[in-house]
């Protein structure tokens, strides 16, 4: 793994974790507003990403000097191994507990990145939870793991078919019309801005 692709991971994870806090940026005494942008690329010049969101709103995202572009890869549930790091985004059960809606198993060299729990806008009342897997056991649903972080500990199941990934590299090439984008972002006085940019390709389009 290259040291550039490697900075790639890191500032796009600072930025996922940093959405869910606020901003230390002040324009006329206000934070910036953190937001997540999903959706598919309407356009791309080289400085402005244009992004058809879920909602289908179009949004222009004008991306900072140095920006980041990363990609993700498809994943086994098999892959998940006990110490392992991941990031789950979840919903609670009925009967319990919390089920995942997307998991992304970290690098190695990324453990620890964002460690915690917290609210999570993929869906109404998720949560994400970046966490250090104590066990993984299978059952007749699909798989169970617990995880710990900051001596708390959590069961989530992870119910068959759901998108399990890791992080890729990407180049520009892959910001054409069309391909599905998660860009962690700010809104400003001036517009929304963004340091990061996940891309989907291969047909694998970023879960989270």
């Amino acid at each position: 793994m290259t040291k550039n692709f490697m900075t790639t991971l890191i500032l796009g994870l600072s930025a996922m974790s940093a959405a869910t806090l606020p901003s230390t940026t002040y324009a006329e005494n206000k934070p910036d507003e953190q937001v997540h942008i999903r959706g598919s690329i309407a356009s791309f010049d080289g400085s402005t990403l244009k992004v058809k969101t879920r909602e289908g709103d179009i949004v222009g995202i004008a991306l900072v000097n140095g920006w980041k572009l990363s990609s993700v890869a498809n994943a086994k549930v098999t892959d998940i191994k006990p110490g392992d790091f991941v990031g789950i985004a979840s919903l609670p059960k009925a009967g319990g507990g919390d089920g995942a809606l997307e998991v992304l198993i970290f690098p190695p060299e990324l453990k620890g990145t964002g460690e915690g729990s917290y609210g999570w806008d993929l869906k109404p009342n998720s949560s994400m939870t970046n966490a250090t897997v104590a066990n993984a056991v299978k059952n007749v649903d699909g798989r169970a793991v617990t995880v710990s972080y900051h001596g708390k500990e959590k069961e989530i199941s992870i119910p068959d078919g759901t998108p399990i990934v890791t992080f890729a590299p990407a180049t520009k090439d892959d910001l054409v019309s069309g391909a599905a984008v998660f860009v962690p972002a700010e809104k400003t006085a001036t517009g929304t801005i963004a340091h990061q940019v996940l891309v989907g390709k291969n047909g694998v389009v970023p879960p989270m």
